[in-house]
């Protein structure tokens, strides 16, 4: 079935034309100027954008933490993530310590299987760098797509990784030509700090924060850095960066030609360590997360843009990673250690990204690539994803400058019982979503079905220098 979108804006990372876009099936067959187009069953794209589907690289659906999981499920969470404009997830399968790298991704698989709305891959969580771990990770490459390692400087018994580990899975990711992503904050200090508070009595939510300063990020993003120079510029992805240091340490590396890249997240762009964690009574338990949100009072979130605008800042994800507030955030209460470490925001990405337009500190050309574009370069989806480009997948979204989106938890899509941005009005609007042809979104009403998505087998990265 063929399908011309017409009368609408095609926006990519080199510009804005207007033009009309084919579709034939699944895939984008052909670009025309307006009016040019073969004469078949038209969508009116006039006064909207046309941009290639979101592409979120960071999730975490059904993560167990802390005796619980993440709220959203892949059925629940992919359907979320269409409302707002993705069409494609990166989550992460977890291998923890004493555990088999490939039972890991198999546990992941199963929990994806027939469940997506959407298309789908995997980034692999190392929570042990052994022997085995090291010659699972070139099996990974070579024969099930997974071209990108998540370690942690963090959660030590957990996920921990010392950096005699850290070196060794980056000289093996140098071989194979895989991507490192690092959660890089200083987790040995971070749990002593954890502890003095705690004795102290200091138990409310605003502790997480406090506990987890933005030096102990930057110390441990320049580490990282360095540890990926010495094993000959091993590609080195920084996750969820927060803060204004660690984005020098990140920027210094790539003014010196290095592969050292990083995302931030919405979360980080408009939250606040003193009115979402600060929160009255233990309300500000919605807002833990780690890395954690940043205060108010310094030049975080200014620098974040900037990063964004220089690409310093590659990607925003949103590391979801959803927990309702009852029962699940809950068991904090009188311990903020204890409250479980998420922000759900998969559905509203795009919009939030957007708004940096609006408000002059984006083009649209950068929100594209910041949304769809850099993602599928740095992880090897690129072009078959984040292009409107014949060849491509026809994951296409509409989106309305002139429309308003208000975020609340009356009508989101995510199984959440609140919003992290509640209340927060976007000056624009997903209005229809197509992934691979099929219209899934319209108008608000929700067309597509679970099981279609499928697995993606990535390819390495097209995004390096």
């Amino acid at each position: 079935m063929s399908l011309l979108i017409t009368g609408g804006t095609v926006i990519g990372p080199t510009g804005a034309i207007a033009a009309d876009v084919l579709v034939d099936g699944e895939t984008i067959a052909a670009i025309f100027a307006p009016g040019q187009g073969p004469g078949v069953e038209t969508l009116d794209a006039t006064g909207k954008y046309v941009i290639p589907g979101g592409i979120d690289a960071h999730t975490h659906m059904e993560l167990p933490f802390g005796g619980t999981s993440a709220s959203d499920t892949f059925d629940t969470g992919t359907r979320a993530a269409a409302y707002g404009g993705t069409t494609t997830i990166i989550d992460f399968a977890v291998q923890r310590t004493g555990e088999v790298v490939q039972d890991g991704l198999a546990a992941w698989h199963a929990k994806a299987d027939g469940n997506c709305h959407i298309d789908y891959a995997f980034h692999m969580i190392l929570g042990g760098v052994d022997d085995d771990s090291l010659k699972a990770m070139d099996q990974l490459v070579a024969d099930e797509g997974v071209t990108s390692f998540k370690l942690f400087m963090a959660y030590p018994g957990v996920f921990y990784s010392d950096d005699g580990q850290i070196l060794r899975a980056m000289q093996k990711a140098r071989d194979n030509g895989s991507m490192i992503m690092m959660h890089a904050e200083n987790g040995i200090a971070i749990d002593v700090l954890v502890q003095q508070a705690l004795a102290r009595g200091e138990t409310d939510p605003i502790y997480h924060g406090i506990t987890r300063p933005e030096a102990l990020e930057a110390e441990a993003t320049h580490r990282a850095i360095a540890l990926a120079e010495v094993a000959r510029d091993c590609p080195l992805y920084i996750v969820h960066l927060s803060a204004s240091r660690a984005l020098e340490h990140v920027a210094a590396a790539r003014d010196a030609g290095r592969n050292v890249f990083a995302e931030t997240c919405p979360q980080y762009l408009y939250l606040t360590l003193e009115d979402q964690l600060g929160a009255p009574g233990f309300e500000g338990a919605k807002w833990v997360c780690s890395t954690p949100l940043r205060s108010k009072h310094e030049s975080h979130q200014r620098d974040l843009w900037r990063g964004l605008r220089s690409n310093d800042l590659a990607i925003v994800s949103t590391d979801h990673c959803p927990f309702c507030f009852k029962d699940q955030k809950e068991r904090g209460v009188g311990d903020f250690s204890k409250i479980p470490n998420g922000i759900g925001g998969v559905e509203h990405r795009v919009d939030l990204v957007y708004q940096g337009v609006v408000d002059g500190k984006l083009s649209v050309e950068r929100w594209v690539e910041t949304i769809s574009t850099t993602p599928a370069r740095m992880f090897g989806l690129y072009p078959k994803k984040g292009v409107i480009a014949p060849g491509s997948d026809a994951d296409i979204v509409l989106y309305d400058p002139n429309g308003r989106t208000r975020i609340s938890v009356e009508t989101h899509h995510m199984n959440m019982d609140h919003s992290a941005y509640e209340g927060y009005e976007i000056a624009g609007r997903v209005d229809t979503v197509l992934s691979r042809g099929e219209v899934i979104v319209s108008d608000g009403t929700y067309h597509g079905a679970k099981g279609r998505g499928r697995y993606l087998r990535r390819g390495l990265s097209s995004y390096l220098v």
